[in-house]
């Protein structure tokens, strides 16, 4: 009998904590063995709710003292590359949340130093990759049921009822198009197994000045050409009245395909004086909750098979660079 995977949770804000939640309670043979974050509230919390987890609010400290196997991390984007580097030098697989990296230097150098340890596992949480609307759209895709793609559509809108957090996080960002277009453009890349090579941008703030501040939009856009010549249209945005939606369309010669066109809860119609009408999801847990176990399922699935990660660093690296492209796009128009 294999001995359980002890893992360390790395940022516990609402994401890192599901993470935590996860290999804590959801997946067999692993243990959460330890817990980070340099938020004493969010650590505090976390002990509670795990009280067999030893608490840190020191990264290189937990690495030093905790005998671990592998790292989750949902820590801040700007430390994602400092971290999956010491841990796979300690010895560590690695599970890092998107995006890789925020400057496409970084992102380079762990791909070059991950590549002296090849028995590492190390993998980006490009979570709609294990989503099953988007995985039988992939399986439909590489069978040739619509034909030639011609254009490709995904919209990452955020609800207005988020704005807070959103502008909280504004001096940590590095920009719509690497916090929130960054899973539309690994998706394009996934789904179309092409590489864009033409991106203009266009966005600003409809409703919140207060992203120029940090040049950037409450909404962003892009169009791409991709060297299958594929169209791709990305919005990114930050003001749905209506709750969290995110939409894909992909138009071929011979059939398209919709994922999430209307974002709702669940299958429920509400007939009343407004007439009829269904819920929205109001978060990315509600709608990827399955997803996000899936992956982690995934990563530790190859821990145990000894095998390289299902989303590499190369897509993190490919992902960053796409979305530092939009972005400085954004910037000249």
């Amino acid at each position: 009998m294999t001995s359980p995977l002890r893992i360390g949770a790395v940022g516990l804000g609402r994401l890192g904590r599901f993470h935590a939640e996860t290999v804590a309670e959801r997946l067999p043979d692993t243990q959460l063995a330890a817990v980070c974050s340099v938020m004493p509230d969010e650590l505090a919390s976390a002990k509670d709710q795990f009280p067999n987890a030893t608490g840190y609010t020191d990264y290189s400290e937990m690495l030093q003292k905790e005998s671990l196997d592998a790292i989750v991390l949902s820590s801040p984007s700007s430390l994602h590359c400092s971290q999956l580097l010491q841990a796979t030098e300690a010895g560590l697989h690695v599970f890092t949340e998107k995006p890789l990296g925020i400057t496409i230097e970084e992102c380079q150098q762990v791909v070059q130093q991950i590549s002296a340890y090849p028995d590492r596992t190390v993998m980006i949480g490009f979570m709609r990759r294990y989503d099953p609307s988007y995985l039988e759209v992939k399986a439909r895709l590489d069978a040739g049921e619509i034909g030639r793609p011609i254009l490709f559509r995904s919209y990452s809108v955020d609800p207005e009822t988020s704005i807070d957090s959103a502008l909280a996080y504004l001096p940590h960002s590095a920009g719509q198009f690497l916090d929130m277009a960054v899973h539309d453009i690994d998706l394009a890349r996934w789904l179309l197994q092409s590489e864009p090579r033409m991106i203009t941008a266009a966005g600003g703030c409809y409703a919140h000045p207060e992203f120029a501040e940090h040049d950037d939009g409450d909404n962003v856009a892009a169009f791409m050409q991709f060297e299958n010549d594929t169209m791709a249209f990305l919005l990114a945005g930050r003001t749905a009245p209506h709750g969290y939606q995110v939409e894909t369309e992909i138009i071929g010669t011979k059939a398209t395909l919709r994922v999430g066109m209307t974002p709702q809860r669940n299958h429920v119609e509400i007939l009343d004086g407004h007439g009829v009408r269904k819920l929205c999801s109001q978060g990315f847990l509600e709608r990827f909750e399955q997803a996000y176990i899936a992956e982690l399922e995934a990563f530790v699935r190859c821990i145990r098979e000894k095998r390289p990660a299902e989303v590499t660093v190369h897509d993190g690296l490919r992902a960053t660079e796409i979305a530092m492209a939009a972005q400085q796009a954004f910037h000249e128009i």
